[in-house]
């Protein structure tokens, strides 16, 4: 849990209302949150699916930060009736689907501009 008077705490949030930029990075940044979404976007949709791709993933983490996605607005989950035992499946919102040509950029600047040893 973190200590929200931290001084810690307090410059995050101040770079968090000072530019828009940084309120992206955080948006992203989380642990496999990138990963995630690419994998959403190449039509993983359920959870058994992302796992499947994400290999290393566990089973917390991935719940845990889709959770967060959808907390933030990136994805929605919607059960699957037709299943039994009933699904879920994730979804782009609209606030995702103008992200994802920004992200797909950043990995392509990435994949132009990394270092190699």
């Amino acid at each position: 849990m973190k200590k929200e008077n931290s001084t810690n705490s307090i410059n995050s949030q101040y770079l968090l209302n000072t530019c828009d930029f940084n309120y992206v990075l955080q948006l992203i940044s989380g642990r496999w949150k990138s990963q995630i979404i690419f994998s959403i976007a190449h039509g993983n949709n359920r959870f058994s699916l992302i796992k499947n791709d994400l290999e290393n993933i566990s089973d917390q983490v991935l719940g845990r930060q889709l959770k967060m996605l959808e907390k933030e607005g990136i994805i929605e989950r919607a059960e699957i009736s037709e299943t039994i035992p009933k699904g879920i499946k994730y979804t782009f919102t609209q606030k995702a689907d103008s992200l994802i040509p920004l992200l797909r950029q950043l990995c392509y600047w990435g994949g132009q501009n990394r270092l190699t040893e």
